[in-house]
């Protein structure tokens, strides 16, 4: 698997991955969960990390460096691909990146609704450390609010990833 960042010609299919993986929030969230035109907007802001295998994208995540605090977010993997590693390579990934621009810490924000995610992100090494309003209410059909996780970062994440990326060369 191959790790990129992300181009405006790739808004598109960033977008359909974050939309396919995140209909799982149909139960209380209106619309798709973002467009092109908000992706291209964040682009601005951070980068998109994208996961492709054989040419074929097959997930992402948002990751923005801001200061010794680093933020990933819409981790998306293709709905058939989750459960194979994607999620966990994106992962590795994006913490990677951050600790690249000098980030100590990572932070995440997760709909507190979606109940399966604390259990997964903590497996991770995250902990809950606060809540915050979700910023567009008239988009959900039921109240809601962050709940923000962080992780110290170390060296042993990269040391993960720079081995992914020797196995994946030696592969090629």
């Amino acid at each position: 698997m191959d790790i990129r960042i992300a181009t405006v010609d790739d808004a598109a299919t960033v977008t359909g991955i974050i939309n396919r993986a995140f209909v799982v929030e149909a139960f209380f969230k209106i619309g798709d969960r973002t467009s092109r035109e908000d992706v291209v907007g964040l682009m601005r802001d951070g980068e998109f990390l994208l996961a492709e295998e054989d040419s074929r994208a097959t997930g992402c995540v948002f990751v923005k460096a801001k200061g010794d605090v680093g933020y990933f977010g819409m981790l998306s993997v293709e709905p058939g691909l989750q459960g194979m590693g994607v999620g966990r390579f994106l992962i590795d990934a994006a913490e990677s990146r951050l600790r690249d621009a000098g980030c100590r810490a990572v932070e995440i924000e997760i709909v507190n609704l979606r109940e399966e995610l604390p259990p997964l992100y903590e497996k991770f090494g995250y902990a809950r450390t606060e809540e915050r309003p979700f910023p567009s209410p008239e988009r959900a059909n039921q109240a809601c609010h962050f709940v923000v996780m962080t992780k110290t970062l170390s060296r042993e994440s990269t040391t993960r990833v720079a081995a992914q990326r020797q196995r994946n060369s030696e592969s090629a």
